[in-house]
């Protein structure tokens, strides 16, 4: 059976997980041992150098990488196709992704770390938020004029380009942050979350929030490590929050990625 390293909050891993529920492909999840703290090993760190979820482990082949994952996904299993059938169509979707995980992800991932890891309080806090808040609103209208006048974002059927957005829009919409009532994209999230593929791991999602503990206080308390990478470190900076990643340089609770060995 696959084995798929993942956190029940990463968006990364919940559109893989939406791409093998769609296809009706049995596998097991496991959250990799030491994540938390940057110091992950055996098999998750021997399968993926980067040491980040997801990680696919299939028999004694390894895939990393969310993209990489989907197509792997999709060149073993092909039907039912994820994929849009013209090739301009399979970038437009493929493009939509890369928007998704390089420009939307950050703005979940910084709103979370002012929310429920304390990174800042006050007029940063609030200024921090606003800059999420104010991205997250654009880009929604952005997918908005993507999705046009089509019922997915694939075009006629669930696909691709639907499951690579919608793990970020429902993280945004814990936050409130929903598209306008009445748009395209608001109709198209409640159509989509009806979905068994897309509802259960929505659901796996929403169990880990409840129950997640107070991150503020194990961030203090040296009981977690988090990963500052590219668009993410991007981001902080950019909101003005460089202060929080100097003071959580100086106090070792966030690190960045590491090289393979």
């Amino acid at each position: 059976m696959l084995k798929l390293y993942e956190h029940p909050l990463s968006a990364y891993a919940m559109k893989v997980k939406i791409a093998l529920n769609e296809k009706g492909i049995d596998y097991e999840t496991a959250i990799p041992d030491g994540m938390a703290m940057g110091k992950a090993g055996g098999e998750f760190v021997d399968a993926n150098p980067r040491a980040e979820v997801p990680t696919l482990v299939d028999g004694d082949f390894f895939v990393f990488d969310s993209t990489v994952i989907l197509e792997y996904i999709e060149d073993k299993w092909p039907r039912p196709t994820l994929l849009p059938k013209l090739p301009a169509e399979r970038a437009r979707v493929r493009m939509i992704e890369d928007v998704m995980d390089t420009q939307y992800e950050q703005n979940n991932w910084g709103t979370f770390e002012v929310l429920r890891y304390q990174r800042a309080s006050g007029e940063l806090a609030d200024k921090l938020r606003a800059y999420g808040k104010a991205n997250i609103e654009q880009l929604q209208g952005w997918l908005d004029r993507q999705l046009g006048n089509r019922p997915w974002f694939n075009g006629d059927s669930f696909g691709w380009g639907d499951l690579c957005v919608i793990p970020y829009v429902n993280r945004s919409a814990g936050y409130g942050y929903l598209p306008p009532k009445g748009s395209t994209l608001f109709a198209w999230r409640e159509r989509v979350n009806q979905r068994d593929s897309v509802a259960k791991v929505k659901a796996q999602m929403q169990a880990t929030l409840d129950k997640m503990p107070d991150l503020g206080q194990m961030l203090k308390s040296g009981q977690v490590v988090r990963q500052y990478r590219d668009h993410r470190l991007e981001w902080m900076i950019a909101a003005g929050g460089i202060s929080v990643v100097l003071e959580g340089m100086q106090k070792g609770t966030i690190r960045f990625s590491r090289n393979p060995k």
